[in-house]
């Protein structure tokens, strides 16, 4: 079993079930506080925590009086417009007492499919975990489509551990993990406290969604189970509905952990070095010693840029001599690149008319051989 406590990052996904009462469309507001409680008592341990919070549809409903089982997709939107906003204030509330700062990040499924999106809110996360802050993501349902929401939080969880390359990934469901088959029709479902590998097996057990109030069943959980780990991220499912679900997580609370083979950090690294590179840069002798030290690759490295690469698009990284040394994922393109060679990054604004990131390519962006 792993121990949230020997994590560097971790997502937890928390459904409509558990933060609004099904008969009366409120707020269940100290099950929140002692969410909020398990949060602080994580990140006083110094681990970044990612909330991905479902209840924006939920509790709009209930404000505006909407009671059909399936609301149409333009009540739903306008539902999520008037629950979104409570359910960031409720979070903050909650948080503030632990001098914990929020923010609201509301994303679809277009972000993680457009790599320029990708690129943008994984720095945009990064940069706010940087801070202390503790992100609180949701589907923006006040503008999503049906053919392009991502339709669970449980995906949208998993896109988002991948995204911060989280080492665990939480999702609190209204069961205690997974099962053979559904507990509250077989009395003889056994429950797995651990699953190395998801086979047609273990696929074929999965069910849907029981909830009225949530979407997502095994299936879907499943299917997030496969993104996590896949980028070295190890996934649990544990019933969210008790107080303090996380301390209770961890000091041995029923549970199916999900492991990773490897780490988020290899898999990622692993991902890039894969990818076909549409440009090449060619470093100087001190940037390439830089890069060597771990160090990220600044414009006034680069001596020169070819083809013909977007922002977001994989670059080989070769040494004057041609040697690729590795590969990375450009954060401008291939005609800003050319732009600010050779620059300093204070340059940038001025040579391309606005701001722009500080590196051509990240650290964390980059593999090297």
């Amino acid at each position: 079993m792993a121990s949230l406590i020997a994590a560097r990052r971790i997502v937890v996904k928390i459904g409509s079930a558990l933060l609004v009462d099904r008969e009366t469309g409120h707020l269940r507001h100290d099950w929140l506080r002692s969410l909020a409680e398990d949060i602080a008592w994580l990140t006083s341990k110094g681990i970044s925590v990612v909330l991905v919070s479902s209840g924006s549809i939920a509790l709009g409903r209930g404000v505006l009086n909407l009671r059909l089982a399936e609301l149409p997709l333009e009540q739903s939107q306008a539902a999520a417009a008037v629950g979104q906003i409570r359910l960031a204030r409720a979070y903050e509330e909650v948080l503030a007492p632990h001098q914990i700062t929020t923010a609201q990040v509301l994303v679809t499924l277009e972000d993680s499919t457009d790599r320029r999106r990708y690129l943008n809110s994984r720095a945009t996360l990064e940069q706010l975990l940087s801070l202390g802050v503790v992100p609180i993501v949701n589907e923006n349902d006040t503008i999503a489509t049906d053919e392009i929401r991502f339709g669970d939080n449980d995906r949208l969880a998993a896109q988002i551990a991948v995204t911060v390359g989280a080492d665990q990934l939480i999702l609190l469901s209204d069961v205690d993990g997974f099962y053979s088959a559904n507990p509250s029709e077989d009395s003889s479902a056994k429950r797995y406290d651990v699953i190395d590998k998801i086979t047609s097996e273990i696929e074929a057990m999965a069910g849907d969604a029981g909830s009225g109030l949530s979407k997502g069943g095994m299936k879907t959980k499943l299917m997030a189970a496969k993104t996590a780990t896949a980028a070295g991220c190890a996934m649990a499912i544990t019933e969210g509905s008790p107080h303090s679900p996380l301390k209770l997580l961890e000091e041995g609370a029923s549970a199916t952990w999900f492991t990773a083979d490897t780490d988020p950090q290899a898999a990622r690294k692993r991902w890039i070095a894969a990818m076909k590179p549409r440009g090449v840069v060619t470093l100087d002798a001190g940037a390439v010693k830089a890069l060597k030290s771990g160090k990220s690759l600044l414009p006034a490295g680069v001596a020169k840029v070819t083809g013909g690469f977007q922002r977001g698009d994989p670059v080989a990284i070769a040494d004057a001599s041609g040697h690729v040394m590795g590969h990375g994922l450009s954060r401008y393109t291939a005609n800003e690149a050319h732009t600010i060679k050779g620059r300093q990054s204070q340059e940038i604004e001025a040579l391309l008319g606005y701001p722009g990131r500080a590196a051509l390519i990240h650290r964390d962006d980059m593999a090297l051989s």
